[in-house]
């Protein structure tokens, strides 16, 4: 039977063990990269505020169909700075890598939410990028 003092070095080794396993774990999560997807409409003059908000939601229901999806969010222009060049709705779509990218892409939801939005806008602006979490 161990002494109390071995069962103390015992329960000491495995705290630090644990607090080493939990600094590896959040260090790697900092270090995690996501491929951030930006679409950016600019909506022609004639489409109603209810067909860019069927846009909006169309945009929104692309994660429940398409599993690749790891984040999204959107959201409307809100910069004073009066640069947004007409641009109006942003979205922010998040894939863990290039393969998720690549199924989305061409997946069948994705295409056909771009027939839905391609005759109500004037211009769209996509940009990817790697972003650490």
């Amino acid at each position: 039977m161990k002494s109390k003092w071995e069962w103390l070095v015992v329960a000491g080794l495995l705290v630090a063990w644990g607090t080493a396993q939990m600094t590896q774990n959040i260090a790697a999560e900092k270090n995690e990269k996501m491929l951030r997807h930006v679409v950016l409409f600019k909506f022609k003059t004639e489409v109603t505020p209810a067909q860019v908000q069927e846009v909006a939601d169309a945009f929104a229901a692309l994660p429940k169909k398409i599993d690749v999806i790891k984040d999204f969010e959107w959201g409307t222009d809100n910069s004073p700075e009066g640069v947004a060049a007409g641009f109006t709705h942003g979205f922010l779509v998040t894939f863990a890598d290039e393969k998720a990218r690549e199924i989305y892409l061409p997946h069948p939801a994705h295409e056909e939410f771009k027939k839905l939005v391609g005759p109500r806008i004037e211009k769209v602006l996509v940009f990817d990028y790697w972003a650490k979490k």
